[in-house]
């Protein structure tokens, strides 16, 4: 890796951190809920509907980076996540709340789709696992910060001038234009696939994307992602209710269990990066799978206190370094189409739709063990998915 790449990698894993902004809207959901007395499946839609682009959104941006490259694709989420950051400044309505997840949710798809490939040119393929890790432990670290702010907000003596919870934007949009600026000024010379490559038109480009699916390392890598993230996103969401309707609890106080997810996320992400140059991809992957299945059995029996914390950090570590193995996995698989194999990857996404809008729907008809339950259907298929990995 030359000084000047080692030297890129700071604005990258800045970039990492804006990606994690998207995680705020597990402990937001359930604030708006509380705010604008939503049931479990309205509420619900605001998750699924930030990951619902994901599906709209990840193989264009795809087919964009052929044309204009990784970087300027990464520059352009950045600015369509601050202004989805930006909105909240302004109310708390249902539709203007809808808006701001929307255009978060847009950003993030494109800011997913283009920075994991960026990152491969980075760090070289054979880091790949472990750099991708490092970057999901930046991430995490801004999604554990999340319903810590929003905590503060909401209970401040200080003035957050009517904002409350909501403060979490503005301080979160700032970081996201310093992550902009620095992005902007760094140097990352790569060529764009599109101009020497692209032949046949934008539909067959489309097409070419999805014929890689009939590969199956492709399709069960996409797959995968599907249930980490709806994992992801169905614990960041249902643990502080769980926590609620179980014990008893406030939402302030049951907001803690979406920081101790992710604060095990994090811990997670950052011991992979050293467990994933020294144990296979396989092993961990076993590894992690296991504590996560654990997890779903604790927090489908558990009563008190202590047996619901460790489930949810169990599924905190076990979830944290899934990604990674999976994604490397489909990238690595098909190096001469990384572009278009990470557009499909990250319309795995899509199960941050599919996993919340099941759940509240079972949590509605008999608690929140039905969400558990939905869950557990993933934990599943991520056991039928090991064979897959090579090492």
């Amino acid at each position: 890796m030359s000084k000047n790449l080692k030297l890129t990698i700071i604005p990258v894993m800045l970039c990492f951190f804006a990606m994690g902004f998207v995680d705020l809207v597990g402990i937001a959901s359930n604030y708006v809920k509380e705010d604008l007395n939503l049931t479990d499946t309205v509420a619900n839609v605001f998750p699924s509907l930030v990951f619902f682009w994901f599906l709209i959104f990840s193989v264009p941006t795809g087919v964009l980076m052929n044309k204009i490259g990784r970087k300027k694709t990464v520059m352009l989420s950045l600015i369509v996540t601050v202004v989805s950051l930006l909105l909240p400044i302004f109310g708390e309505n249902f539709t203007l709340m809808l808006i701001s997840f929307s255009l978060l949710g847009i950003g993030n798809a494109l800011m997913q789709t283009s920075l994991n490939p960026l990152v491969s040119q980075v760090s070289g393929d054979a880091n790949l696992a472990s750099t991708l890790t490092f970057g999901q432990f930046v991430k995490a670290i801004a999604s554990f910060m999340a319903p810590y702010i929003a905590m503060w907000g909401a209970m401040a003596s200080i003035p957050t001038f009517g904002l409350g919870w909501r403060v979490l934007f503005p301080i979160y949009m700032v970081i996201g234009v310093l992550a902009t600026l620095l992005l902007g000024a760094s140097t990352i010379n790569e060529e764009i696939a599109g101009k020497a490559e692209s032949n046949g038109g934008v539909l067959k480009e489309f097409a070419d994307c999805f014929k890689l699916l009939a590969k199956p390392i492709v399709l069960l890598s996409f797959l995968g992602i599907m249930c980490h993230v709806g994992i992801d996103v169905g614990t960041n969401t249902t643990a502080p209710k769980i926590l609620m309707e179980r014990l008893g609890m406030t939402l302030n106080d049951a907001a803690f269990a979406t920081s101790l997810y992710f604060i095990f996320r994090t811990i997670g992400c950052l011991t992979g990066s050293f467990f994933l140059r020294v144990l296979s991809s396989k092993s961990f992957l076993i590894i992690s799978v296991i504590m996560m299945a654990l997890s779903m059995v604790g927090l489908f029996i558990g009563d008190n206190k202590v047996v619901l914390y460790i489930a949810i950090a169990l599924v905190g570590y076990g979830n944290s370094n899934v990604f990674s193995i999976i994604f490397s996995q489909a990238l690595l698989s098909v190096p001469e189409k990384k572009n278009e194999v990470s557009g499909l990857m990250i319309i795995g996404l899509f199960g941050g739709t599919i996993f919340p809008l099941l759940m509240g729907l079972a949590s509605d008809a008999i608690g929140q063990v039905g969400a558990v339950i939905v869950m557990a259907v993933g934990v599943a298929y991520l056991f039928c998915y090991i064979p897959q990995v090579k090492k």
